[in-house]
């Protein structure tokens, strides 16, 4: 493998070449350890620096105000100050869907469950074609998302 040089060495050497292999090894040792920071701060930009709220635009870090009202705070269990977002709020969060306000009457809907198994989301979906055969008011939800036109268009 010819490698093709940015600015040429002191020696006038504007290529280098490299067997597969070795090539290889030399960019995987370019590549950083996973969740590993890559910029490191010390002093008062330090993560563990107390005066660190004092003096970051965002105000995070063990000096801010946040931090102190969560350590006396007792409104909050331990569970509940580290629980992570629910698949439903994350879907309103990055697709902007909120499936936790009713479209009809615009009020609050409780999930009760998360269907993930094909076999089952098949027996439901049956039972609901079957049940709008004897009754045609009765509609199924759709099976799959609507086609995208704007990314149609695009192809």
């Amino acid at each position: 493998m010819r490698y093709e040089l940015k600015t040429q060495f002191r020696n006038g050497t504007t290529h280098v070449i490299f067997e597969p292999l070795d090539f290889i090894a030399r960019l995987a040792a370019l590549v950083p350890k996973s969740r590993v920071n890559l910029t490191r701060f010390h002093g008062v930009f330090a993560p563990n620096s107390k005066h660190r709220g004092l003096v970051t635009p965002a105000g995070r870090g063990k000096g801010s105000r946040k931090a102190r009202d969560k350590a006396h705070s007792d409104d909050k269990t331990e569970a509940e100050r580290h629980a992570v977002m629910t698949w439903a709020q994350r879907l309103k969060r990055v697709f902007n869907i909120d499936i936790e306000i009713c479209e009809k009457c615009e009020g609050p809907v409780r999930i009760i469950a998360c269907i993930e198994d094909p076999v089952v989301i098949r027996q439901i979906l049956e039972h609901l074609r079957k049940k709008q055969s004897i009754d045609p008011q009765a509609q199924p939800p759709p099976e799959k998302a609507p086609p995208q036109i704007g990314l149609l268009d695009d192809a």
